[in-house]
């Protein structure tokens, strides 16, 4: 399943990004992927240690913690910290699956790869090509999102970038490490989640049956859920 957030940045954030990216030292993005990955992988990135990555990595990581549709859907234990990319004309990411952990950059440890996110930061008009192409079960999910917008995937999915025509595609990328490893569960939860949320709109956070089924979402959270 792939679940799409609406302006996770503002058009204002969005606007100081590519100030500050159309300035920055980009380099081969094959020094991030795994050994499958690289084969496939024709992009430029910014190095992890880039002062300008480091500024508005933590500008999305503010985003995303304030963002109830993100908390809601990732249940989110660790964040890769999120990296850059940019795609020119006959640039592409040909299909792969994401490598099942990431060493952390500080060498803290290592994250497991549950969910995968592309933050989009180009207006879908400013460049040709460079849908994000997820196979979701038997059909294939073709995403281009508005600039600030985010898409969140299984990280389990076969996936590509398709090749930039014209323009460039500027993103922002990462893994997130769940606190409920499993996806057929954590969709479960986001939809009982939801359901609660539009509930209480209905009947006011001291009704019983919603006092009830907010319960039984956190014992479902608590049976399924792990920190590591």
């Amino acid at each position: 399943m792939i679940i799409e957030i609406e302006d996770v940045l503002d058009a204002a954030q969005v606007a100081r990004f590519h100030e500050r990216l159309a300035a920055a030292a980009w380099q081969d993005g094959r020094a991030t992927a795994g050994y499958q990955s690289a084969l496939a992988k024709d992009n430029l990135q910014l190095a992890h240690g880039d002062p300008v990555a480091a500024a508005l990595r933590a500008e999305v990581l503010e985003a995303l913690r304030a963002n109830l549709l993100f908390q809601t859907a990732a249940l989110p234990a660790a964040i890769f910290p999120p990296l850059f990319s940019l795609y020119r004309p006959g640039q592409s990411f040909g299909t792969h699956v994401d490598n099942a952990f990431r060493p952390l950059p500080d060498g803290s440890g290592s994250l497991r790869t549950d969910l995968s996110a592309t933050l989009f930061l180009a207006d879908p008009d400013s460049y040709g090509g460079g849908e994000l192409i997820v196979e979701d079960g038997t059909a294939e999910r073709r995403v281009k999102l508005s600039a600030g917008s985010l898409a969140l995937y299984p990280s389990t999915t076969l996936h590509r970038v398709a090749p930039v025509t014209h323009g460039e595609r500027l993103a922002c990328f990462f893994w997130v490490q769940s606190y409920v490893a499993d996806a057929a569960r954590r969709a479960l939860l986001l939809d009982m989640d939801l359901a609660i949320q539009s509930l209480r709109q209905k009947v006011g956070d001291g009704d019983g049956a919603l006092v009830a089924l907010t319960g039984a979402y956190h014992n479902l959270l608590r049976m399924w859920g792990s920190a590591s």
